[in-house]
């Protein structure tokens, strides 16, 4: 190799890099029209069981649940029942000792996307260790409910020894309400590890927010336990990422919240192709590696223009008292979409992982899937396409809010939904981190 190839190499740009790096194996979950009826699958989230890797359980709108024995080459589904209601918005969180937990809506009445539906509480079932996973979960228990207010949008998060589970929420006063008296606000409630009753909600968020779904309403609330007794909450209100810390494992929040960063133009955004996008926070934090105890914020925003969305990440070594200033996680250059960002922290490894979908190689609306690596706490970053093809995703479908990602010991499992020419899928990637 010449001295001039050498050069050349290191001067390469990292999208070309990343370009050229292979992309893992991608395996299909489920594609629309595989059952005889329902909602078109979508809003993936996926979980890695810590006590055997090869076992993941995934989930996504309305109802399903998926689950690999084999690393993810292979997946079965099943469709969960409870007789609180199975509505949407599945969160599939493992804890330590080998629990799943898939955290949803309730829709008591039946009545689906209405105005005037009800969702009357979040629901939580259980699937404990040893069990045939998918196969045997709690009927489910609530949290919540307070008359005919809605709760919407939750998200979970099981303590470092598997004993304490938190679920964090948006209660609405009414959905969709214009009314001036109606509000958001932020709840939290824990549990323990059988999941079986729910705290009395507590409010996390000194701030309210309206109830027509947008940038003016607090939104998007993920909960991550910093250690067994300290649980903070970030959010999203405007152009805000919002945080707030209980000290007694979720029995009381600091009467005020803290403005850690901001998400400029707004966590409700737009993205060409997309019928609506959102840049809300998620949170982690590293258990093990040279950063541990380091907690980490990630969103998108459009601080680079409205066509540029980009995603970023700060994070916190005083469990939240301070925070770094923001980092640009893609490495594109300027003026292409980022957008819809999840992000896991491998507990083994204490390695940052980030999907998100990807239009740099694109100059309208084809979509690729793309995860970030940090391996120095959030500094430097490897972009990974991870998508085999591109998609062009169609507005007429709903597309749901949030993509999800697992990580254990090297093992990532990234989890999207593909929509191409109005038909949906939820995919995988056979992702590993040596």
């Amino acid at each position: 190799m010449t001295l001039r190839l050498l050069i050349l190499l290191a001067l390469a740009t990292p999208t070309l890099l990343a370009a050229q790096q292979q992309v893992p194996t991608n395996v299909e979950l489920h594609r629309e029209g595989q059952e005889p009826k329902g909602y078109a699958p979508c809003e993936p989230s996926i979980a890695i069981d810590p006590t055997n890797p090869d076992r993941i359980v995934a989930g996504a709108v309305l109802d399903y649940v998926y689950v690999s024995e084999d690393a993810g080459k292979s997946w079965s589904r099943d469709r969960l029942t409870s007789k609180l209601g199975v509505f949407g918005d599945p969160c599939v969180v493992a804890g330590p000792q080998g629990d799943f937990y898939y955290a949803h809506l309730s829709d008591p009445a039946g009545e689906g996307w209405r105005s005037d539906a009800l969702l009357d509480r979040i629901v939580v079932q259980h699937s404990k260790a040893g069990n045939a996973v998918g196969e045997r979960w709690s009927k489910g228990s609530g949290a919540g409910l307070n008359g005919t207010k809605d709760q919407d949008k939750e998200w979970l998060a099981v303590s470092p020894s598997g004993d304490r589970v938190a679920l964090c929420w948006t209660e609405f006063d009414h959905y969709g309400s214009e009314a001036a008296g109606d509000s958001t606000r932020i709840l939290c409630s824990t549990t323990g590890r059988k999941a079986k009753k729910w705290s009395e909600p507590v409010s996390v968020s000194a701030m309210e927010g309206n109830c027509l779904d947008g940038d003016s309403t607090v939104e998007g609330a993920v909960p991550v336990w910093i250690d067994e007794m300290t649980l903070g909450v970030a959010w999203a209100h405007g152009e805000h990422i919002r945080w707030n810390v209980s000290e007694d494992a979720g029995v009381t929040f600091r009467s005020y919240e803290q403005y850690i960063a901001d998400i400029i133009g707004g966590w409700d955004q737009v993205i060409p192709g997309i019928g609506r996008a959102n840049g809300m926070p998620v949170t982690g934090v590293a258990r093990e590696g040279v950063h541990a105890g380091r907690v980490y914020v990630n969103w998108t925003d459009q601080r680079n223009g409205p066509f540029d969305t980009d995603v970023w990440i700060i994070w916190s070594d005083d469990k939240g008292k301070t925070w770094s200033e923001p980092v640009r996680v893609n490495n594109d250059p300027p003026g292409k979409h980022q957008f819809f960002t999840w992000m896991a922290v491998d507990p083994v490894t204490g390695h940052v992982h980030i999907v998100f979908y990807d239009r740099r190689m694109s100059d309208r609306t084809a979509t690729q899937v793309y995860v970030a690596t940090s391996a120095d706490g959030g500094k430097n970053w490897i972009n990974h396409r991870v998508s085999e093809t591109a998609f062009v995703p169609s507005e007429e479908s709903f597309f749901g809010d949030y993509n999800n990602i697992s990580a254990y010991g090297g093992r990532v499992r990234p989890i999207w939904t593909r929509n191409e020419q109005g038909i949906q899928s939820i995919w995988t990637a056979l992702m590993e981190d040596r």
